[in-house]
């Protein structure tokens, strides 16, 4: 059996007949069964749209369209940041490094040396160096 699909204003309409039945004394039920639906759907009706009247059930499907819109475009954009900062820690992997040491394996450049002055920084390697090589 195919299922209608009511809208607010209909879902209003039923819920304020059920009500007036119910206050003449029939039961749920019997109510529901008399406009088609059943209990069930009229408790959930019923929570959805117990105090609201027409124009605020319309404000409301409006207002969870457009909240159901925006999760979809906050998921869109939350994959598409995804995607860029996975290619940008790809292309940004470091590389070997160059290896910056000493011309002269045995020495550090850039090292104080003792005789010179305070802050005295050896700025060329080959004027100390007694290594065969340097």
């Amino acid at each position: 059996m195919a299922r209608k699909r009511y809208t607010a204003e209909e879902i209003i309409g039923h819920l304020r007949t059920v009500e007036i039945d119910l206050g003449k004394g029939s039961a749920v039920p019997e109510a529901c069964r008399k406009l088609g639906f059943t209990e069930q759907t009229y408790y959930r009706w019923k929570k959805e749209y117990g105090g609201l009247r027409v124009d605020q059930a319309k404000r409301l499907k409006g207002l969870e369209q457009e909240n159901a819109r925006l999760k979809r475009l906050v998921a869109d954009l939350s994959l598409d940041n995804s995607i860029l900062k996975e290619g940008q820690r790809e292309t940004s992997k470091p590389g070997p490094t160059p290896r910056r040491g000493p011309a002269c394996p045995g020495h550090d450049l850039g090292v104080r040396t003792p005789g010179l002055p305070r802050g005295g920084i050896l700025s060329s390697h080959a004027t100390v160096c007694t290594h065969p090589n340097g």
